[in-house]
């Protein structure tokens, strides 16, 4: 006769033998993604046919565009671009960081021309301003300095003072002054304001916490969208040749002008400017690491101090 204590015991023994049979092994079935390969394999096809039209169609000219890629006309345009874009974006800076700290004030004169400024110079558009300040002339014949609302002691020629060249700079640097207000304000306003109180508390004044705590941590803000305008103020250079101001779009403009071969001069300019862009795009890059430094991010592929990226 079997007791109850036995009976336990064999359920127990075939509830181990249960547990410790091993599990049947499972076969793992990778998910289908048809879509992905024909996405691709029409991709392929369009890639395939860009390429054999740029090599078969003769309208490209890639002779002429060989011919006139490093051509002295051509470099000295591509010289003045890189002058236009330079300076441009050193006034946008450096007037865009003064205009942000403005726009912060607890003065409401400072806070509203500041404020003033950026309104009308992002409320009308570059092409405007361009012709503005390269015909400055033709409003103001000439500038002088003296006193206000009195007597006058020095006098300029303005086609002298502002020539077609520093009228493209001031239009393209006091428009991109506005947008780099703002840049430079949301990257201020990113930084906590605990710092700023207790780098009041050990007396700094305002200036120097703005230039030694607020702006050094804003940077990582600031620099992607800044880098962003560097290239757009590059691309933007081009509507310099409306007033002919010998960059490159202008003297390609010339070029084919005489020559009337558009295509492939479009072509080289077009060189150029992805070529100029590519670069900038690298030191945006970099920049972006150098201000990124301690800063762990999964997406951008910007890692923390001591990390290593696995590519």
């Amino acid at each position: 006769m079997t007791g109850p204590s036995q009976h336990g015991d064999e359920q127990g023994k075939d509830a181990r033998a249960a547990t410790t049979t091993p599990a049947e092994q499972i076969v793992a079935v990778p998910v289908r993604h048809p879509g992905r390969w024909v996405a691709a394999a029409i991709l392929l096809v369009l890639v395939a046919m860009l390429l054999n039209s740029l090599l078969t169609n003769p309208a490209w000219g890639w002779k002429i565009v060989g011919q006139f890629l490093f051509s002295e006309r051509i470099l000295a345009g591509l010289w003045v671009t890189i002058q236009l874009t330079f300076f441009a974006m050193l006034i946008g800076v450096v007037l865009g960081v003064i205009i942000a700290v403005m726009r912060l004030s607890k003065n409401p004169i400072v806070s509203g021309v500041a404020w003033t400024y950026a309104w009308f110079f992002r409320g009308t558009p570059v092409l405007v301003q361009v012709f503005f300040w390269s015909f400055i002339a033709k409003l103001y014949p000439y500038l002088s300095l003296g006193i206000p609302f009195g007597p006058e002691f020095v006098y300029f020629d303005s086609n002298i003072l502002i020539p077609i060249f520093t009228g493209v700079v001031l239009g393209f640097g006091l428009n991109e002054a506005a947008y780099m207000s703002e840049i430079v304000r949301a990257g201020i306003l990113s930084v906590d304001d605990g710092q700023t109180e207790a780098a009041e508390a050990l007396g700094m004044t305002r200036m120097k916490i703005m230039r030694r705590i607020v702006l050094p941590q804003a940077m990582r803000v600031i620099i992607p969208p800044t880098g962003n305008e560097t290239i757009s103020m590059l691309k933007t250079t081009s509507i310099a040749a409306i007033v002919g101001a010998g960059d490159l779009f202008t003297n390609a403009q010339q070029i084919y002008g005489s020559n009337y071969q558009q295509i492939p001069l479009l072509v080289v300019a077009s060189i150029w400017y992805l070529l100029m862009t590519s670069i900038l795009s690298i030191g945006q890059y970099f920049l972006e690491r150098r201000f990124s430094r301690g800063v762990l991010s999964g997406r951008g592929g910007f890692l923390g101090r001591g990390a290593r990226s696995e590519v």
